[in-house]
């Protein structure tokens, strides 16, 4: 149909320009009223050529080009790397403060695990240099088992016993009753490491 009313306007713009050559007007709209009333197939178009669909990621959250394969992006464990305490081959949980000496400490430890050599003193603690000073906010303190603290700024003191004196609290051991504190420190000299894991 859009082809048979496409010959009779283009018929119908001809003649008047060649209307002493061909046939008159009348004839002219009559051969394309003819050619209007035959049935004359329409021309199919083409399929345009297949294009590629976007495909869903396996996550679901966007696409990706047809033929592709995307892989889940690596996640970095969410957990944040903390600072560990052993004494002896005996690993504690440790709630560290939050202060400068203990963002110094870490940075130190940064670095590679930390080894103090400690010993013990007075019957309620092991103390022992770790070998530069730290940044110190001393305050009269009276300490228990399991505190850790920082003296003189380059000595960390371990606690299994009580004592009263000017010290920065670095943190507390969390897992071990008091009793377990005089186990892993009343027995003789130590040794401790701090980490970062």
């Amino acid at each position: 149909m859009k082809t048979a009313l496409a010959i009779y306007l283009a018929l119908t713009m001809m003649l008047p320009g060649c209307a002493a050559a061909g046939p008159d007007r009348e004839q002219a709209e009559e051969i394309a009223a003819q050619a209007a009333d035959q049935q004359v197939p329409a021309v199919q178009e083409e399929d345009p050529a297949p294009q590629s669909v976007p495909q869903p990621l396996e996550d679901g959250a966007g696409t990706a080009p047809a033929g592709t394969k995307e892989t889940p992006a690596e996640t970095e464990d969410p957990k944040e790397k903390e600072m560990k305490l052993t004494i002896g081959d005996t690993p504690v949980a440790v709630r560290w403060q939050d202060n400068e000496s203990v963002k110094a400490l870490e940075e130190l430890v940064k670095e590679g695990p930390l080894t103090v050599q400690m010993s013990m003193y007075g019957g309620f603690e092991q103390v022992g240099s770790i070998g530069q000073k730290l940044p110190r906010n001393d305050a009269q303190t009276t300490t228990e088992a399991g505190d850790i603290v920082l003296y003189s700024g380059d000595q960390i003191v371990v606690f299994y016993g009580s004592n009263s004196w000017a010290y920065t609290r670095l943190g507390r051991v969390e897992d071990k009753t008091a009793e377990e504190m005089k186990e892993l420190l009343g027995n003789g000299d130590v040794t401790i490491t701090i980490s970062i894991e």
